[in-house]
Parts: structure tokens; sequence; C-alpha cells
């Protein structure tokens, strides 16, 4: 008999900033090999939800199990590969494609041991699965936007983790990288990955999806099959490829 694992388990979580609550109550599992979209409108709390799930945000109440582990006991970081919205690696810093995909593998080997041929055989496969091989030596502050998004599911893959939790991983993207993106997350899923992804339109990652939660003003309205789409976005031609940033309270780590 196949018992599925829950690898993503939020119960009851409740997020707020000063005055302001962001998420009310909300349940969310995440069970080994599903494909989850979170879907909403901006400020819907979509980001906060998975930053919360990462404790990269503080919950006011309910709690977080990864792995069936207590949240706050957590401590198999490799499992686990993050991609948020935006690299911050691309404007001045003098780090290469290749190094920053490798700092995806310290999680897994360690700071202090040095990189070995499972590593940089790990950090190859990566950059080949994002079509990103021949930019390796380049400074990310070379590339598009596409490509830096690339890169960081690239480093996200290099860790070899079981769940891939990314943050509007296409929103404002090329097609060309949208349908990069798919790619790897088509090999990563055919691995027996988890994903859990926020995005405001799938694209071409739609095909992947196993399961859409739907947040409204901090509360889940729909957890089920992906919503048609509505207005503008059901237009024939409409093609995916702009902005929408999310308006979310700042970021509050507390890592």
């Amino acid at each position: 008999m196949f018992v599925t694992t829950s690898v993503v388990q939020v119960s009851r979580g409740a997020v707020g900033y000063d005055n302001r609550t962001v998420l009310r109550s909300v349940d969310l599992t995440v069970t080994s090999g599903e494909v989850v979209a979170l879907l909403g409108a901006n400020g819907s709390g979509k980001s906060t939800l998975i930053r919360a799930a990462l404790g990269l945000v503080p919950l006011r109440g309910g709690s977080v199990h990864l792995f069936g582990v207590p949240a706050t006991r957590f401590r198999q970081w490799h499992r686990i590969g993050y991609v948020p919205q935006r690299l911050g690696a691309g404007s001045g810093v003098p780090a290469t494609v290749g190094e920053v995909v490798a700092s995806g593998r310290l999680a897994r080997r360690g700071v202090l041991r040095p990189p070995g041929a499972a590593d940089r055989a790990a950090v190859a496969a990566a950059l080949t699965a994002v079509g990103l091989a021949d930019r390796a030596r380049d400074p990310v502050a070379t590339l598009s936007g596409g490509q830096q998004q690339r890169t960081l599911i690239a480093r996200a893959l290099a860790g070899e983790p079981e769940l891939l939790v990314l943050d509007e991983p296409t929103a404002g993207v090329d097609a060309a990288s949208q349908e990069a993106f798919a790619r790897a997350l088509g090999a990563f899923v055919a691995g027996n990955g988890t994903v859990l992804l926020v995005a405001h339109e799938l694209g071409p990652l739609q095909p992947l999806i196993d399961r859409a939660v739907v947040l409204h003003h901090g509360e889940v309205v729909h957890d089920g099959p992906v919503p048609a789409p509505a207005g503008h976005h059901a237009d024939p031609g409409h093609d995916h490829v702009h902005p929408h940033a999310a308006v979310e309270p700042p970021q509050m780590w507390n890592t």
C-alpha cells in the first residue's frame, strides 16, 4: 500500500505585521511528489505563506511541520531548495554564474569541506537543466532578468533537494526562460521531487501542477484543480510575460 508523506504542513497559520493581519488561520498540506501552486491576487498573502512555512517570517499563531518535524526543530535544510523572486546578485556583486550555482551545495556538504567531484557534477547538471551551461564563467551581472532567475533555480537544484519552493519564478521574465523553468521543473518532478510555488500566472508551468491553492485576503478560498483563467488572462494570445510585483509587507528574516 502506497502511503503519502507530508512534506509541508501549515496548520491554522497566522501572520501579521504591526496592526495588519496578512494570513488568517491558513491550512496547507503538500505531500511527497506533489506540485502545488499558490495562486491569488497581489497582496493576498502567497509569498508570506511560503516564507512562514520556511521560518523566514514568524507565525503569530498556528504551527508548521517540515517533513513531519516541527519547523522550530527542523535542521535538514539540504532537503529544501528555495528560489526567491529576485537574485539580488546582479547589481554589482562580482560572482560568476557557476559560483552562484555552486553555493547551492553548501547546505549539503558544509562550509568547511572543499567541493569534490560529486559537487562539481551536481553544479554542471543543474546548469544544463536550466540551459545555462555555456554561461558558467560569465558574471551574473551580465545576465538578463530571466537568466538570473534560471541561475537561482540552478542553485537550488544543485543542492539536490527533495522539495523546491519557488516564489513567482516566471514573473516578468522572457518566454524562453519560462520554457526553461518548465523543463527543469518537469525533470525534477519526474525524479520524485516535490514542488511548492507561488504564481500570479502559471503559463508553461500549468501542465505540471497537481493542485492549486488560492488565497484571498489571507485566507484559503480554493484548494483543488487549477481554476480557469478569468478576465484578460483568458484572452487568446495573452503571453504571461509581464511583471506582477507582489505587494507584501517588508521581509522579516529570523534565521
